[in-house]
């Protein structure tokens, strides 16, 4: 299929589906989903278009969005699409001061903001922020200061649009008629894990050229898929996804709440849906939990149930082998008494494939999942490549690896095993900031990812480490620590580890336990506790962790081993600067909060 710029998307797809759904989202005051077709969708986005050139936003300008996922967020995107302007989404968890520096780097003069949060540390950020002129509010429930005078709700700036005259419109359609390749359509700010964030800018033929290879990897999805978008569509993984559905006619459910994410997957019961591997190790340590707490006959059908789901996913359809009939017979009888069960309780039922990233993902629990008919598409890719450089096809994928190149995306290994990629998808450069786009690319053109791996035989891509957590213990030994904290994050009782060592003569780690599972196990041993602090200190406690940790490790050199660990009364978060907006750990913060809990562990 042809791809268009997204300036013509919207308008294009509601000419070819009319009144079909587009995307729902849940109107929280009334308890139910309000549906919005493409006719909808489309007028909506033409109004706030025109709204626009009202604001005079001029082509190529930087406008910024500072929301929860809602439906006004995909208003807002392609309205300025529409304008040929560009697109700076900020994370919803964002605080005052990650948002200063970024409306001040991209000279932001429209601010678009969600909920109450986000509206306090915008009016809040507009004194240190010269080029801000409005605040466009989304959320109607929002109260406004006294002295605001610079602010509009939503609902007003959309009259304005539909108010519009014919000179506005021949405007309107002018500049979506003039898009080109290389006009500028996102700015994307990464994460910033060890320093300041940089704006990773994508043009339209970096997303067409994103839209085009997984229209070709991924032709097992359709139409009749539904989508259920819960990351924020501010992370690169959701919102190319995200464009990827709106551009095959896949139906989209917007989740304005991501902590209910449990509850509103059940609702929904989605066919696909990328996240993140975080989301996976709840749900493999959630059955996980049932199949040990399960006794007698019960327990035993479960594991004979995810063995069988194994033999026949694994074993014979992952290698395109065809399954002998008595397997074939022995599953359906399974999946019909156990793992069909499973699904339904986490929700994908109907499930047809589950894109996954972000993150490492144990290899326990990618099998699992796969053994359990849940087919996750796991891969890998960045801001800077719009996303996806490698994922699993639908057979042939191999556990231990990221899966094979998406087509006309180039893999080789530069110094010191680094991934770089060539291809369409890769960024343009980094806003502003050239020295930082030159340190990035070779030569000759090829972006470098930052990434430690290798190409197996079969031409998939192992990832090996993180280069800028790589570290080096005072011996002399190099250690990978994402390696240790994804097999950690298998436990039950483990929910967030901070591996330590670089410079020192043996590993550590800070660990943040999973407090519900461990209050649970202070009861079943009449441990007792008046906070948590006193919990994580207890000695039984402590013993616990040390033997989970033990048996985790087993398969790890020694010098990768964990000597000493600290248990935290607290959840590393981002309000702290622990953790990324993408949650990812910051080491250097944690290194530094902790120093006292860090130097103890080498005394």
């Amino acid at each position: 299929m042809a791809i268009k710029h997204f300036s013509l998307l919207v308008r294009s797809q509601a000419e070819k589906y009319g009144d079909r759904e587009v995307f729902r989202h849940k109107d929280f005051e009334n308890d139910k989903w309000i549906s919005t077709s493409w006719t909808q969708f489309s007028e909506q986005v033409e109004h706030i278009a025109l709204a626009f050139l009202t604001m005079d936003v001029r082509e190529q300008e930087n406008i910024a969005t500072y929301t929860q996922n809602r439906p006004e967020g995909l208003i807002i995107d392609f309205a300025a699409y529409e304008n040929r302007a560009v697109v700076v989404p900020l994370y919803a968890t964002s605080s005052q001061s990650q948002i200063e520096y970024i409306i001040n780097e991209a000279e932001v003069r429209f601010l678009f903001v969600g909920g109450q949060f986000q509206y306090d540390n915008a009016y809040a950020a507009r004194k240190n922020c010269t080029s801000l002129e409005k605040l466009i509010i989304l959320d109607p429930s929002v109260k406004l200061a006294e002295d605001d005078t610079i602010s509009i709700r939503f609902e007003d700036l959309y009259k304005i649009g539909k108010q519009a005259d014919n000179a506005l419109r021949n405007t309107l359609e002018q500049r979506m008629l003039s898009a080109s390749d290389e006009d500028l359509v996102s700015i994307i700010y990464t994460s910033g894990t060890t320093g300041e964030p940089k704006g990773v800018m994508l043009t339209n033929s970096n997303f067409n050229e994103a839209m085009r290879i997984h229209i070709q990897r991924l032709k097992m999805v359709s139409e009749k898929d539904i989508s259920l978008c819960f990351l924020p569509l501010t992370h690169i993984f959701e919102r190319a996804w995200t464009y990827f559905c709106l551009v095959k006619g896949i139906r989209v459910v917007i989740n304005q709440k991501p902590d209910e994410i449990q509850s509103v997957i059940k609702e929904v019961r989605p066919t696909i849906m990328c996240s993140v591997p975080r989301f996976w190790e709840k749900v493999y340590t959630a059955v996980q939990e049932k199949i040990s707490t399960s006794k007698g006959i019960q327990r035993i059908m479960m594991m004979k149930a995810v063995e069988a789901g194994r033999k026949r996913n694994i074993d014979f359809l992952r290698l395109e082998k065809k399954v002998p009939f008595f397997l074939e017979c022995r599953y359906r009888l399974w999946d019909k008494l156990v793992l069909s069960k499973i699904r339904k309780a986490i929700g994908v039922e109907n499930g047809n494939i589950f894109p996954t990233a972000g993150a490492p993902l144990s290899d326990t629990i990618n099998e699992f999942l796969h053994s359990c008919g849940i087919n996750i598409i796991y891969g890998y890719g960045l801001s800077e490549t719009t996303a996806t450089v490698t994922c699993f096809e639908t057979s042939g994928y191999e556990f231990g690896t990221v899966g094979t190149t998406l087509p006309d995306i180039q893999v080789k290994m530069g110094e010191d095993n680094e991934i770089l990629v060539k291809g369409g998808t890769v960024m343009k450069g980094y806003y502003k900031k050239p020295e930082e786009t030159a340190k990035v690319f070779t030569k000759d053109g090829w972006f470098k990812t930052g990434d430690a791996g290798k190409l197996n035989a079969e031409g998939s891509l192992v990832l090996t480490e993180r280069i800028k957590d790589l570290f080096k213990t005072s011996t002399g030994k190099y250690i990978a620590p994402q390696a240790i904290e994804t097999k950690l994050g298998e436990d039950k009782y483990i929910d967030q580890v901070a591996v330590i060592g670089d410079q020192r003569k043996y590993v550590t780690a800070i660990i943040i336990p999973a407090y519900e599972a461990l209050k649970e196990y202070a009861a079943q041993k009449q441990i007792q506790y008046r906070n948590l602090e006193e919990l994580v200190k207890n000695q039984s406690i402590q013993k616990l962790i040390q033997e989970r940790i033990s048996e985790l490790q087993a398969n790890f050199a020694r010098f990768e081993q964990i000597k000493r660990f600290t248990l935290l009364p607290r959840a590393f978060s981002m309000e702290t600067g622990e953790l990324t907006n993408t949650l990812k750990i910051r080491r250097p913060v944690i290194n530094q909060l902790y120093r006292a809990e860090i130097e103890a562990m080498y005394m």
